[in-house]
Formats: C-alpha cells, sequence, structure tokens
C-alpha cells in the first residue's frame, strides 16, 4: 500500500521542467503528472488504488480466481511502464529536448517498483490449486 500511496503523491509532484524556449499545454515552467498528462493521470491514479483494493479484498476475505496479488503485479508493471515510457521515450511538450525531468517522476517510478514487490510477494503466499495432467 505504501507504492500506491507514493504513485498516487508522485502523480501531484514536479514531473517536467519546460524551458523558455519549449511549450507543453501552450506554457512552460514546471508541471506536474496531473497538469501534463490528461488521460494517464486517471490510469495511474487508478493504479494507485490497487493496493488498497487488494488490501480492502484481503480483509473481507473475498475468493479470487487467482491468487491474490497477481492483477495488482500486473497493475504495477503497466504503471511502470507507462511512465517510463513519458519519461524517456517520448516526453510531452515541444521541442522534447528542452524538456527536463523533475524528481516527482522518480518517486512515482519508486512506487510502481514498491506496489511490484509487494504485490509479488502476497502472490507468492498463496499456492496455485494443482489440476489433473492434460487440462487446461
Amino acid at each position: 500500500m505504501g507504492g500506491g500511496l507514493l504513485l498516487i503523491i508522485g502523480l501531484f509532484l514536479p514531473w517536467y521542467h519546460v524551458d523558455r524556449l519549449a511549450k507543453l499545454n501552450g506554457t512552460n515552467g514546471d508541471f506536474s503528472g496531473w497538469d501534463a498528462h490528461h488521460i494517464l493521470r486517471w490510469l495511474l491514479l487508478l493504479a494507485g488504488l490497487a493496493p488498497f483494493i487488494l488490501a480492502w479484498i484481503m480483509v473481507r476475505d473475498h475468493a479470487l480466481s487467482g491468487p491474490r496479488g497477481e492483477m495488482t503485479a500486473v497493475t504495477a508493471v503497466a504503471a511502470f511502464g507507462l511512465i517510463a515510457y513519458h519519461a524517456f521515450i517520448s516526453k510531452p511538450g515541444d521541442p522534447r529536448s528542452l524538456i527536463h525531468l523533475r524528481w516527482g517522476i522518480y518517486v512515482a517510478l519508486l512506487g510502481t517498483i514498491l506496489m511490484f514487490v509487494g504485490s509479488a510477494l502476497r502472490s507468492s503466499d498463496t499456492e496455485r490449486a494443482r489440476k489433473p495432467p492434460g487440462t487446461i
């Protein structure tokens, strides 16, 4: 849950610094992930809530079709990929060479790593049901 909280907090910290010769959303200056990405912000907010949903499932002892934490791990990997893509491959703004990364994006990346480690440890605690040979 700490990783999810760190991801949500990191979403509101400065991600990009835009030089005065560049533009992002028509202006320059510092931008948080929330300000810079209009669709991605909602996906990352939902990804940050995934560990809290997993905790709710565990407290209520709901039955799941797979190991607990497996879907949260998948969500963490997807969030890491989305953040890393927008940080290192396709920065927003124009020209991209004048867009610099700030520390908030690294906080969000650390949050996704912590989410993945925690959920992977949780899913390894649950044993998978064995199936007879020849069945899918």
